[in-house]
Formats: structure tokens, sequence, C-alpha cells
């Protein structure tokens, strides 16, 4: 049998957890922030000191606040996940024959035999007891336990990749075509972030680029909406 491609598929599945937090953090940077600059915008036209400064404090703010919260999250997920394997592996030392049994009987509901699942279980339990149970029994893989700090970091650094090219458009821009620039730009991003997103998940192209083109041009009106308000109320 050919496992010539199993070190790249594992390297891989060891990259989706930081992958997607990466294509999140960039949909949620190019949302946010464009949503923002073009709010102030409209709110203060041809003010591209304000502009800007809303959009620098929006990326700080953002990029900071992404990377934390992705941080906290996935770190109280891998506790959680450290807690059943010691669990997992207390209970191996107090009662073996159990977890023997239990084994065959998640074997058993995969298809196979009694008399299968139970010489099956044996020869599993007796590579790595502990792997096999946290795979089979609570959906773990103790050697591909997500990472607090990759997840972080790329939550942190997507979303300043997304946000800095509203930012820029938006001050770099004609006042006139400040607006409608910069929400042309967010669609063409969201769409290449929704073809990534779906690519990663393997469902459906058009669905996800919908998606996310629909939402992020609904909060880029309605913060537009609410800038020209205030705007003209001030």
């Amino acid at each position: 049998m050919d496992t010539s491609h199993e070190p790249e598929e594992a390297r891989l599945s060891g990259r989706l957890n930081w992958l997607r937090a990466g294509v999140l953090g960039a949909n949620d940077g190019i949302v946010s922030v464009a949503a923002l600059v073009v709010g102030v915008a409209a709110a203060t036209p041809e003010n591209d000191v304000a502009i800007l400064t809303a959009g620098i404090a929006a990326l700080a703010a953002g990029a900071l606040s992404m990377g934390v919260g992705e941080f906290v999250s996935v770190s109280s997920q891998r506790d959680a996940e450290k807690a059943q394997l010691a669990r997992e592996r207390r209970w191996h030392d107090e009662r073996p024959e159990w977890e023997l049994e239990q084994l065959a009987r998640l074997n058993m509901e995969t298809g196979m035999s009694e008399q299968t699942a139970i010489v099956a279980a044996r020869e599993q339990t007796a590579k790595d007891p502990l792997a096999i149970h946290a795979l089979m029994h609570l959906g773990i893989d103790p050697d591909e336990l997500v990472s607090p700090v990759h997840a972080g970091i790329a939550s942190l650094i997507s979303f300043l990749v997304g946000g800095i090219v509203p930012v820029l458009l938006i001050v770099l821009v004609a006042p006139a075509w400040q607006v409608p620039t910069t929400a042309a730009a967010v669609v063409v991003m969201l769409a290449a972030t929704g073809t990534l997103s779906a690519r990663l998940a393997h469902s459906p192209y058009p669905r996800a680029i919908a998606r996310n083109v629909l939402g992020g041009s609904l909060a880029l009106a309605i913060t537009y909406g609410i800038g020209a308000a205030v705007g003209v109320a001030v």
C-alpha cells in the first residue's frame, strides 16, 4: 500500500486549525475595518485625518482583540482536551479490562463482528492504548492538539492583512471615490476569503462566496447609512 502521502496529510491536518483561524481573522478584518472607515467617511467626508485615525485604531484594537480572543478560546479547548486525556489515562490504569471491552464495542459500531472487534481492540491497545481510546471514544488525537499560540498569531496577523487594505484605499483615493472604491475592493476580498474557506471545508463555493459578500455588503451599507445620518445631524 502506498503511504507516501501520509506525512503531507498529517502536516496539513495539523495546519487546518490555524488556517481556519487565519481565514476568520482576515474576514473579520476586512468587514469590521472597512465598515468603520466607510461610516466615518460618510460622517466626515474629505476629513482624511479622522478617517485614517479611525482606521488605525480599528486595526490595532481589532487585531489585538482577535488574537487574544482566539488564544483564550483555543487554550480553553486544549485544556479541556488535556483533562479528558488525563482522565482516560487514569481509567486505563484503574480498569484496563473495562476499557478493552469499551474499545471492542466501539469497534463493533463500525461494522466489525464481536470476535473481530475483540481481536482488533487487543491489537490496538497493545500498540498505544491511550491514543486509540482517545481517538475512538473522545474524538481526540493526542498528537494533534490545537495550538493556542498558532491560532492567536494567525488571527492577529490575518486581521491586520485583511483590514489594512480598506484603510489604505479610503485615504489614498480621491474623496468622491473613497466609498465606492473601498466597497468594490471589499467585495473582491470577501469573495477571495469565501473561496478559501470553502476550499478548506470542502463545501460548495457559490454558497460560501455569496454568504461572505452579502454579509459584508450589508455591514458596509448599514454603517455608511449611520455615518451619513450622524454627519447630517451634526
